[in-house]
């Protein structure tokens, strides 16, 4: 699979993803930030998966409909559960994520979301 990861969701996960053998890039990896909308459209035309802790990505997909490749939201998670939810998460959900779900991991609680149409 191939990833892009937002830099809040820390350079383990990029590092963990890589040793696993997937495609990954990491936005710091651009420079500064620069800005969701345009981490989105870039995942979007790079067929990646977008991994965040951002809420705001939300907003983008579902009540401005941009286009993405999938999403995965950890917006409550700890630093030190992420992996262990990211690894859960492509055990569980790699055939959604690969059909451009949203996994939204909060509270203990995994929602999948299928993108808007």
């Amino acid at each position: 699979m191939k990833f892009l990861i937002d830099r809040c969701a820390g350079q383990l996960i990029a590092k963990w993803l890589r040793s696993q053998g997937h495609d990954v890039v990491e936005s710091r990896e651009l420079g500064p930030d620069p800005g969701d909308r345009i981490l989105l459209d870039w995942a979007a035309a790079e067929s990646r998966i977008l991994v965040t802790i951002d809420t705001d990505f939300g907003q983008l997909v579902f009540l401005e409909n941009v286009p993405h490749c999938g999403l995965i939201r950890l917006p409550d998670v700890p630093a030190k559960e992420r992996l262990r939810l990211i690894e859960d998460v492509l055990v569980r959900f790699s055939t959604q994520l690969e059909e451009s779900a949203i996994v939204t991991v909060r509270g203990g609680r995994v929602r999948i979301s299928k993108p808007p149409r």
